[in-house]
């Protein structure tokens, strides 16, 4: 068994070897391309107008900036490690690099605009520039996106779905960039109809970056696992994600990486999570995600493909 796993291992591309291959396009530096399996590259997402392409499922890659949030929390404060890490996450295979300033955990304490400018710009401007795959940011501030896109940022990924700062539909729309949605709230509620509440939130967040002139082919929705939820609503969404594509008729995006919900279902540390993560996401593309964001990407984009090819024998 254990001659298995090191054989196994062996075949995973090392650190360096996905940091060179996030440099340019895919398969041009590594001798095991599916490593990176066909992903998505800046010039892919321009081409097709910025908007999310849904022949598979595609995996954004998550880098935190921050000293503080809930798993990698003050790993990649560094300008230079988090390029490095950027780079191995598109390597790995990740179509779209989201890289946030500001933790967004329950109790987290908010900061200032000026302060998640000086942790993002730096990554920001780097990485779009030196990695292959489109840069996402994520904030909830329009001051913050404007400044991210002029550096290179390609999507907007706002956790309070456009619901925050009325400038936040206007930034993004002047931009011409992709936009994420996400439904969010602040305490939790278990009496609440959560597929209820999240498809009306939504509803609202599409509204305003309509009126706002968002293109809507440019948006993608995401129902905030975690995000004031209970572990039964989290569950309840997770398997009705099918439900929110089809009233709202964007693709929907699932984050269960790392997050709470699986050490409430086996005890476990935020970095012990990979299987749980692995199971939600492949759970969650069976019911309808077409996009999943991933701490952990090679594995990650592997569960994805292989759950890609299995939905083509699923029963309707």
């Amino acid at each position: 068994m254990a001659s298995s796993r090191a054989s196994t291992l062996s075949r995973i591309p090392s650190a360096d070897q996905r940091r060179q291959l996030g440099k340019g396009p895919p398969f041009a530096r590594i001798a095991n391309p599916t490593a990176c399996m066909d992903s998505l590259t800046v010039d892919d997402f321009d081409q097709a107008g910025r908007i999310f392409p849904s022949r598979r499922t595609l995996v954004m890659g998550v880098l935190n900036v921050t000293p503080d949030s809930f798993s990698d929390g003050g790993q990649f404060t560094a300008t230079g490690r988090a390029i490095e890490r950027a780079r191995e996450i598109a390597g790995e295979g990740a179509d779209m690099l989201d890289i946030g300033g500001e933790s967004t955990r329950p109790g987290a304490t908010p900061i200032a605009a000026e302060e998640e400018l000086a942790r993002v710009l730096p990554v920001v401007s780097r990485a779009a520039a030196e990695v292959s795959c489109p840069i996402s940011i994520d904030t909830y501030k329009a001051a913050v996106a404007e400044r991210a896109i002029a550096a290179g940022a390609r999507i907007v990924n706002d956790v309070w779905g456009l619901s925050r700062d009325p400038a936040m539909a206007g930034v993004v729309a002047a931009g011409k960039v992709g936009l994420i949605v996400m439904h969010n709230r602040a305490t939790m509620d278990a009496a609440v109809d959560m597929v209820d509440e999240v498809l009306r939130f939504l509803e609202r967040s599409l509204a305003t970056a309509r009126r706002a002139g968002v293109d809507e082919a440019r948006i993608a929705v995401d129902p905030g696992i975690g995000f004031g939820k209970t572990l039964e609503q989290n569950l309840t969404l997770i398997a009705r994600l099918g439900v929110l594509r089809e009233r709202l008729g964007r693709p929907v995006l699932l984050g269960a990486s790392r997050k709470s919900m699986i050490g409430r279902i086996f005890p476990s540390e935020p970095g012990e999570r990979l299987a749980g993560t692995l199971a939600l996401h492949s759970a969650g593309i069976l019911a309808g995600a077409g996009i999943i964001r991933a701490h952990d990407v090679y594995e990650a984009v592997q569960a994805a493909r292989v759950i890609d090819r299995l939905k083509g024998y699923w029963p309707s």
